[in-house]
């Protein structure tokens, strides 16, 4: 009798030790927040149990001198909302939107006279952002917000949550946000950090610059060419850069990766909790 007490003893404690283990591993899986990684009957679930934020990240294909790869911003909007929405806890990510304006196609204007930067009107762009918030609407999220890693653009995003906003002033079920801190940030509070660790502004630059330079390390190191940061040469003006990105490192830019998704959870908080 003892021995077949022991028995199931063992039993027991052998099966609390397997579900702890179960529980451990599923803590330890992030949780998935982009949709195009949930069937449909997941996502409508998600929504009815609360996650009624959706992050709508801005990307653009553009040149960044000789050093930086093509889709830098795809993958950082992709990353630090990702980021972000796991923060935040209720809400999931659309697909990058990686068409952009980026200024007169012909004749070629801005980056458009490098190879590889793709361009599109910007009405074009307010209409695929008004169709995109008009579509979460629709799938029955609260609140929808843009968020764009280029410049160029910012005063679409809230050109297009401006005017549904207007539209649905009557019906408070879902509200358009240009989430513009998210972009503000890399040129305030960033700019502000590397200046007081000694950076120069000639460094920091405005475009494929130490600071743009850095971000990208810090989200994912092979969007940038160390042999060519290493050797110097055409990290100009002439070439696409705008600042000198040599001094560029990982550990700085995620002094600027934390400035961003801390900055951007608050401001998203604050809005959604806003009376609407």
């Amino acid at each position: 009798m003892v021995r077949i007490f022991r028995s199931r003893l063992l039993q027991k404690a052998a099966g609390a030790t397997l579900l702890w283990a179960a529980l451990a591993a599923h803590a330890a899986v992030p949780a998935v927040v982009d949709i195009e990684q949930l069937t449909s009957p997941e996502l409508k679930a998600r929504i009815a149990a609360g996650t009624t934020i959706v992050l709508v990240p801005i990307g653009g294909t553009e040149q960044s001198g000789p050093h930086i790869v093509l889709g830098k911003h795809n993958v950082r909007a992709h990353a630090l909302a990702g980021e972000i929405a796991r923060r935040l806890g209720n809400a999931v990510v659309a697909p990058v939107v990686a068409y952009v304006p980026e200024g007169s196609i012909n004749p070629p204007a801005a980056h458009m006279r490098f190879t590889g930067t793709l361009s599109i009107p910007d009405a074009t762009f307010e209409s695929l952002l008004e169709a995109t918030a008009r579509s979460f609407k629709q799938h029955g999220f609260h609140d929808v917000f843009f968020l764009g890693d280029h410049g160029g653009y910012q005063k679409s995003e809230q050109k297009v949550a401006d005017k549904l906003n207007r539209e649905w002033k009557n019906d408070p079920s879902c509200r358009v946000h240009a989430l513009l801190d998210y972009y503000d940030v890399t040129q305030g509070a960033f700019i502000d950090t590397l200046k007081k660790k000694g950076y120069s502004p000639a460094e920091i630059g405005t475009h494929a610059g130490l600071n743009d330079t850095a971000l990208s390390l810090a989200v994912d190191k092979s969007l940038v060419r160390a042999d060519v940061l290493a050797k110097g040469a055409d990290l100009d003006v002439a070439h696409g850069v705008h600042g000198d990105p040599r001094r560029a490192t990982a550990e700085i830019g995620e002094l600027g990766v934390k400035e961003i998704v801390d900055t951007s959870v608050a401001s998203i908080q604050r809005a959604v909790a806003a009376k609407r």
